[in-house]
C-alpha cells in the first residue's frame, strides 16, 4: 500500500476545505458592507471543485485516487439585498442601499460542511498513519 498516496488525498481534501472556510469567512465578514449602488455590492464567492485526474499510471491501478483540485472561485449569481435606510450616506433617492446578497443560513451551513469535511480528511491521514506506524513495527519484530 501506497501511504505517500493516501497523505496526499487527505492533503489535498484538506487544502480545499481550507480555502472553502476562508471564502465562507470572507462572505460573511462582507455581508453588511453598503456599496453606492446594487452593481457595486459585494458579490458572494463559492469554490468550484472537482477529483483531481488520475495521471497515466493512476489509471491503470484501481485502488488509485487523486483526491481532490479547486477549479475556480468565482462570485454566485444573487442581486443586492436593498434595505430602506434614507439617512446612510449610500442612500439613492428611495432612501434605499445595496448590501450583498449573502444568505447568512447558507454560509453557516457551508462553514459547517467545509470543517465537517475537514477534519474527516485528518482523521483519515491519522488512520494512515497509524497503519504505517504499525506496519513498521510489525516488520521490525524479525
Amino acid at each position: 500500500m501506497d501511504y505517500n498516496a493516501a497523505f496526499q488525498i487527505s492533503a489535498s481534501g484538506m487544502a480545499v476545505e481550507k480555502l472553502r472556510l476562508d471564502v465562507t469567512a470572507a462572505n460573511i465578514a462582507s455581508m453588511n458592507t453598503a456599496a453606492a449602488s446594487a452593481a457595486q455590492a459585494y458579490r458572494p464567492m463559492r469554490v468550484i471543485s472537482q477529483a483531481a485526474p488520475l495521471n497515466f499510471g493512476q489509471q491503470f491501478d484501481q485502488l488509485a485516487g487523486g483526491g481532490v483540485q479547486v477549479l475556480a472561485v468565482e462570485p454566485q449569481a444573487v442581486s443586492a439585498r436593498m434595505v430602506y435606510e434614507p439617512g446612510h450616506p449610500y442612500a439613492d433617492a428611495k432612501g434605499m442601499v445595496a448590501y450583498p446578497g449573502v444568505n447568512h443560513t447558507a454560509e453557516m451551513v457551508n462553514l459547517s460542511t467545509a470543517l465537517r469535511a475537514y477534519e474527516a480528511n485528518v482523521a483519515a491521514m491519522n488512520a494512515a498513519k497509524t497503519m504505517a506506524a504499525r506496519a513498521l513495527d510489525i516488520g521490525g519484530q524479525q
